[in-house]
């Protein structure tokens, strides 16, 4: 059976870190050279390519396995330091973890303040795509949408993310005041060109059809409910910050609710700072999360 040498693993985690075979030698304190050399005995050792030669340098499908391997192993080591009392750099545990926008800007950084004595490091992503983060290794935890694990990983649900189709008053009088399926042709607030939540509306109200290609893209939580309550055009509001604002009357809500679920996944690792930061999320989406039911949209 062959062997994965720490020193090597430890090595292509830098390259791939450090996006560099220099970057990864000074960050390693040894000469390109020795990186260079490592990494082909770690490929020779497998089997396989483990990197692409890029710029920056990018694990292959076979290179994010033990990169993943790689980070699971470090974690084990400063968990198992810290349990001993033994030194560990005088860092606080470090969390990578994929979080998508919407849940970041309302209930996810309560759940962070449950466990001050972490350091987290969040990559925003998709909910649809954080699991791709996962498969690569550089998250060791997600909020996806997706119930069905990636390897070596394991699911909890959280529950249902609530959102409202809203638009500003006067933009809804001038554009929706008619039958539902008027808001297909309505200029339309989309997140990114991977959000899928405002064509998932429309085929509710209009069957066969999607939003207005008259779209405007808001890469920005908060500042896509200021563009809904400016008139730029309609979306889909989180409830939780939906509902101040149709209270106050600068938006209206324009028809039922989409619920997306949200799921945690996290390795497969007895790591008490991972466990820790999973029970303190958990325990935030349940207060901020509607229950799972059957009927909802899984958007992607």
């Amino acid at each position: 059976m062959p062997e994965l040498p720490l020193d090597l693993v430890r090595t292509l985690l830098a390259v791939v870190d450090e996006g560099t075979f220099d970057a990864a030698a000074a960050a390693l304190h040894v000469t390109p050279s020795a990186v260079s050399q490592r990494v082909k005995a770690l490929e020779q050792r497998t089997g396989r390519v483990l990197l692409m030669r890029t710029k920056p340098a990018r694990a292959t499908e076979s290179g994010e396995a033990v990169i993943r391997f790689a980070r699971q192993l470090l974690q084990l080591e400063r968990d198992t330091l810290t349990e001993l009392g033994l030194p560990t750099a005088g860092e606080a545990a470090r969390l990578a973890i994929a979080v998508n926008a919407d849940s970041l800007s309302t209930w996810f950084i309560p759940a962070m303040t449950r466990v001050p004595n972490l350091r987290f490091d969040l990559h925003r992503e998709d909910e649809g795509h954080t699991t791709a983060l996962l498969r690569e290794g550089l998250v060791m935890a997600a909020v996806t949408s997706t119930p069905d694990p990636v390897q070596g990983c394991s699911v909890r649900a959280l529950g249902n993310m609530r959102y409202l189709p809203c638009a500003n008053p006067a933009f809804a009088a001038q554009w929706l005041d008619g039958p539902p399926a008027l808001v297909a042709d309505a200029p339309v607030l989309v997140f990114d060109r991977r959000d899928q939540l405002q064509d998932h509306f429309v085929a509710t109200v209009a069957p066969g059809r999607e939003a207005s290609q008259h779209r405007h893209y808001i890469p920005s939580s908060e500042g896509f409910v200021d563009a809904v309550a400016a008139g730029l055009g309609w979306g889909m509001v989180p409830e939780v910050q939906a509902r101040p604002r149709i209270t106050a009357g600068t938006l209206v809500d324009i028809g039922g609710p989409i619920d997306v679920p949200l799921y945690w996944q996290q390795w497969k690792l007895d790591s008490p700072p991972l466990a820790a930061a999973a029970q303190a999320i958990a325990a935030a989406a349940a207060i901020a999360l509607k229950p799972h039911t059957r009927h909802h949209a899984r958007i992607s």
